[in-house]
């Protein structure tokens, strides 16, 4: 418990100035690409998050519970048929991608290059994931976080020197700042692969044992399908949304243009305020998902339990005090990005969204800890498509608009929640009492004999 909330302090403390970081970063964007332009430059982002997550293929999740559960005899082989899958789906991808860029409008309305930028990622993320899961696994935490660091630094200093020599149109604007994006995690890509060439050089002096590749490949996509099913799901979900959230504003009477400036606020300024101390949920999220494979994989039911409360706790105490903060002081934080009073008011109605989705990251380790993947995949695709008819049909209220949008995205994050710990506190307690059951027979064994 001691090494768990050590590695959790040092992820959150870095976290915390790379989010400071992003912090400054969105604020440099919304100055330099102004309302709308924050609004296109958002709306582009989910799509070309969506091509990350196939290319990481939910790699990092699935390699560091599988390497947290094995002996270290074992990590090379893991590793070796790893980097075998991650060069599979790489080439695979890497091809389709050239087919759809070439013959499909993708990222219509955007620069031509934009397409091409975002074809780099792919071979770029899908190599870092297995690195990033291995020390993830052996809870390297120094390593994950300087490199979240490095990312959000690099982006920064970059943005801040080329915007400051350049003028740029706003088209070109949007492709900078996705140019910029990209080679923050090329950056990443050169620390990381650096560390684990090491890492795998030093394992050449530990037995080695080899793994089945048919049975490492399976493994593996047992928790990366699911997972990246998932994560693909919500984020074609999150690619629609600011087309759906823009149309049913004008259907309830809002102007195009005012409706693409009302969702730059919401996603480039109230969220990103929101979603800053969300660096500490995310950083319990990475060090939960090795500690419950390998607490629950030898049983240790006692200590999740433990484990699942002192992790409620601690979110709720920071996220109340967020809460209040927010409510009465976020005013000043929304003019620092130069937007008009609204982006205040976005940002008290979202209040219960930013609360509930800080308590839903952690509790998704605990369901892939816990082998409950496709559980966490059928919560989000619940509260989602529940959330969007919601968000729709409020949104299209004359008498609500963007506030109706808010009440359904809360929605969403209040009952994402709620079927996450459902979920846990079931299989948890009847877990826990089964294993207290067969405890109980053994003594009762042993006392008769």
């Amino acid at each position: 418990m001691t090494s768990f909330f050590k590695g959790t302090l040092i992820l959150a403390v870095t976290a915390f100035f790379g989010e400071t970081l992003e912090f400054l970063t969105n604020m440099v964007l919304t100055k330099e690409l102004g309302e709308i332009g924050m609004g296109k430059y958002m709306a582009i982002l989910p799509s070309v998050f969506l091509f990350v997550v196939i290319a990481s293929l939910e790699l990092p999740v699935s390699v560091s519970k599988y390497i947290a559960e094995l002996q270290r005899e074992y990590h090379r082989s893991t590793l070796q048929h790893a980097m075998r899958l991650a060069t599979v789906t790489t080439s695979v991808l890497m091809l389709s991608a050239v087919i759809v860029f070439t013959f499909f409008p993708v990222f219509h309305g955007y620069h031509p290059m934009i397409r091409w930028l975002t074809l780099i990622l792919i071979p770029v993320i899908s190599f870092t994931s297995v690195a990033r899961g291995y020390f993830m696994g052996i809870q390297q935490m120094r390593k994950i976080a300087f490199a979240n660091f490095v990312r959000k630094f690099f982006q920064l200093l970059l943005l801040v020197v080329v915007y400051r020599f350049f003028d740029f149109d706003r088209e070109t604007s949007i492709l900078v700042a996705l140019g910029t994006l990209i080679a923050s995690e090329i950056v990443v890509f050169l620390y990381l692969m650096r560390a684990y060439v090491l890492y795998m050089r030093q394992m050449k002096n530990i037995p080695y044992k080899e793994m089945a590749r048919k049975t490492v490949t399976k493994k593996l996509l047992g928790i990366s399908l699911p997972t990246t099913g998932m994560r693909i799901f919500n984020s074609v979900i999150n690619a629609i949304q600011p087309f759906l959230i823009s149309y049913a504003l004008m259907l309830g009477g809002v102007e195009e243009k005012t409706a693409t400036a009302q969702f730059g606020m919401v996603a480039g300024v109230a969220s990103t305020i929101g979603f800053f101390p969300a660096f500490i949920a995310h950083s319990l999220l990475v060090m939960l998902v090795p500690t419950v494979s390998e607490a629950y994989t030898r049983g240790e039911f006692g200590k999740l339990q433990g484990l699942l409360k002192h992790v409620i706790v601690i979110t709720m105490l920071y996220g109340l005090a967020v809460s209040f903060i927010l409510y009465f002081y976020g005013g000043a934080l929304t003019k620092l990005f130069g937007t008009s009073l609204l982006a205040y008011y976005y940002l008290q109605l979202m209040i219960p969204y930013f609360l509930f989705f800080y308590l839903a990251i952690p509790m998704q380790a605990f369901l892939i800890g816990m082998n409950l993947v496709k559980d966490a995949f059928y919560h989000s695709v619940w509260s989602t498509l529940i959330s969007n008819l919601f968000i729709f049909w409020l949104g299209s209220n004359s008498h609500l608009q963007m506030a109706g949008v808010i009440i359904g995205m809360n929605i969403e994050a209040v009952l994402l929640a709620f079927l996450h710990y459902t979920t846990i506190y079931k299989k948890l307690h009847i877990s826990f009492s089964k294993k207290q059951s067969s405890l109980s027979e053994m003594n009762w064994g042993n006392r008769r004999a």
